[in-house]
């Protein structure tokens, strides 16, 4: 019978059935168990190996010199690649050598540590926190909202017919206007931020350098932090005063591992031993969270750093300090709680 003549449908299933079984030769086959020659390898499959390849001779490991080579090349590669270190200048943000961040081992930048909390940072995190938001929290049922502040601008009595059409007036006292109290929740909940401890020289002090570097050996032997100069800002004659030239002041500003450890001695160690100490004024707030206080000689004197080595120091030249802790806080009141859970002691009218 002519194959043209076989119906289609029988002539696709011979076809099938052909395909079928070279398939399952070619699927059956075992190349890695017949393998004889390079020649039954693919032509994409390249034979030679790098491990064949002849190993270099002496003269040219003897003469090999990557330093030379890398001189030698036309263009120079940058000098910060293929360094462990970090470039050392900042180039800018599009530079395409950036800097490791200061958290990193191999940044300049980086300072190890802290290896061990102090006790006072411990306690806050551990016990002050907790409670301080005990205290503090005001809750809000699910699905109100807090009532609408206060208005924080004065306005006036309209006892003169000028008072109409004022704008309101600023607050009494300040020419700005204080920080909005948050409702206190876990997220926000007052810690220290910082403080800022300084010592004021006196003007008849200005000629007389001594006063200034007791000052400044003192502040760094209590906050272990290097004491910066303030100088003046203008000229004024009366007082001997030239701009950028005439030293003012010297300062501390502590934050971190330092500033716990400065407060804890002033509360554990020269509060207790000053005689009739009343406390800090109640009123010594700015409004903003921020509380500040002073300690006369006689109490710098018992700090332990200058307690030890108290016959270093020319007499009657200890200076008094001015401590100025700055909290989160965003009215006194908070500020006070805050310091009061830590020992510091108020006295006085409490001015929020």
């Amino acid at each position: 019978m002519p194959a043209s003549k076989v119906p289609s449908r029988l002539l696709s299933l011979s076809q099938r059935q052909k395909f079928t079984c070279l398939r399952c030769q070619w699927t059956t086959r075992r190349r890695a168990s017949t393998y004889k020659d390079e020649t039954d390898l693919s032509e994409d499959v390249v034979p030679d190996s790098s491990l064949l390849a002849p190993q270099p001779g002496q003269d040219i490991v003897t003469s090999w010199d990557p330093v030379q080579r890398s001189k030698s090349r036309r263009k120079q590669l940058p000098p910060s690649r293929y360094k462990f270190r970090p470039p050392r200048y900042y180039r800018g943000p599009l530079h395409p050598h950036q800097p490791p961040p200061p958290s990193s081992p191999n940044s300049r930048l980086f300072i190890p540590g802290p290896f061990s909390l102090p006790r006072l940072q411990q306690t806050y995190t551990s016990t002050l926190a907790p409670d301080l938001l005990s205290l503090l929290y005001t809750h809000h049922p699910p699905g109100t909202l807090p009532g609408p502040a206060g208005q924080r601008l004065r306005g006036w009595d309209n006892t003169s017919p000028y008072h109409k059409n004022r704008p309101l007036r600023g607050p009494r006292g300040r020419p700005t206007l204080p920080l909005m109290k948050r409702p206190i929740t876990f997220r926000n909940i007052p810690r220290l931020e910082k403080i800022v401890v300084h010592h004021v020289i006196r003007s008849a002090d200005h000629r007389d350098s001594s006063y200034l570097h007791v000052a400044g050996m003192i502040l760094q032997a209590v906050t272990n932090v290097r004491a910066t100069v303030c100088k003046a800002r203008h000229s004024i004659a009366s007082f001997s005063m030239t701009k950028d030239k005439t030293a003012m002041a010297v300062k501390a500003e502590l934050k971190g591992e330092d500033m716990y450890c400065f407060l804890s001695k002033v509360v554990d160690v020269v509060m207790p031993r000053i005689k009739e100490y009343k406390g800090v004024s109640g009123g010594s707030g700015d409004g903003s969270g921020n509380l500040a206080f002073g300690l006369q000689p006689s109490a710098v004197g018992m700090f332990p750093e200058v307690e030890v080595n108290y016959d270093m120091y020319p007499p009657k030249i200890i200076p008094s300090i001015d401590v100025m802790v700055c909290t989160t806080a965003t009215n006194d009141r908070d500020a006070r709680v805050l310091l009061s859970s830590m020992g510091i002691p108020f006295h006085g009218k409490h001015v929020n």
